[in-house]
């Protein structure tokens, strides 16, 4: 697959699953524009990986706006930023709700709604949004992440109804327990029982999330719209 001719924007890629997804699209010849909230991050990252970079704050509507317009038209947009505030439920404030909700499900719509519009009128789009696992079998602590990721799956589906007919796709990628920085901050014996609950026995890598994306974003993933593609070891059938 070549991605050659496609101009992509990856949002959240100046680290972890962003940073890989970006650096893939990019080794199948596509033009990458990351994003995120710190400046410096992003320019050393897309230094070193050959993208280009726009800073923006997603909890901000006024910067949303001024990203899509710093970056202009894309054939491929990755909704990959996302953030977490857990807490069991009754825990969880209402300002924790709001900044989940405002970053992993609004500012994906508001993205969206954008370059739909652009992608129908050229006719060819890809509408990628990283989701997760835990938004199809659930996790204690995470309510309000799980409701926003559950929200953008429903929302993919909606859309990829919508603009099918002008050759624009819409899809989720759905990481499991993917090792990053994250996992690397937790004790081992916390990283063995979550391993523990994967039928592979082992935690994903970085690279298993961006090829899925890779393809999802090929001129030859044409034919595959409003689906869920899991990439978790087994832990999620």
């Amino acid at each position: 697959m070549s991605l050659e001719g496609l101009k992509c924007l990856v949002t959240g890629g100046s680290r972890g699953i962003g940073k890989g997804i970006a650096q893939a699209l990019i080794a199948k010849g596509a033009q990458v524009v990351i994003s995120g909230s710190n400046p410096n991050s992003l320019k050393i990252v897309a230094d070193e990986i050959g993208a280009t970079f726009v800073a923006a704050n997603l909890s901000s509507k006024e910067a949303i706006d001024t990203l899509i317009e710093q970056v202009g038209a894309v054939d491929v947009l990755v909704n990959n930023a996302g953030i977490t505030r857990d807490g069991l439920f009754q825990r969880i404030s209402d300002e924790d709700w709001d900044d989940v909700l405002q970053v992993n499900l609004k500012a994906n719509i508001q993205l969206s709604n954008a370059y739909a519009k652009l992608m129908m009128k050229n006719r060819f789009g890809r509408i990628i949004n990283i989701t997760s696992v835990v938004a199809h079998m659930g996790n204690v602590g995470q309510t309000n992440y799980i409701t926003s990721k559950a929200a953008v799956t429903g929302f993919s589906k909606g859309l990829a109804l919508e603009v099918a007919r002008r050759g624009v796709t819409v899809n989720c990628v759905a990481p499991g327990f993917i090792e990053t920085d994250m996992t690397a901050d937790m004790t081992e014996k916390a990283v063995e029982d979550m391993v523990a609950k994967i039928p592979s026995k082992t935690l994903g890598q970085i690279d298993d999330i961006a090829h899925a994306v890779t393809y999802l974003a090929s001129r030859e993933a044409g034919y595959v719209t409003g689906a869920t593609l899991h990439v978790n070891g087994g832990l999620y059938l």
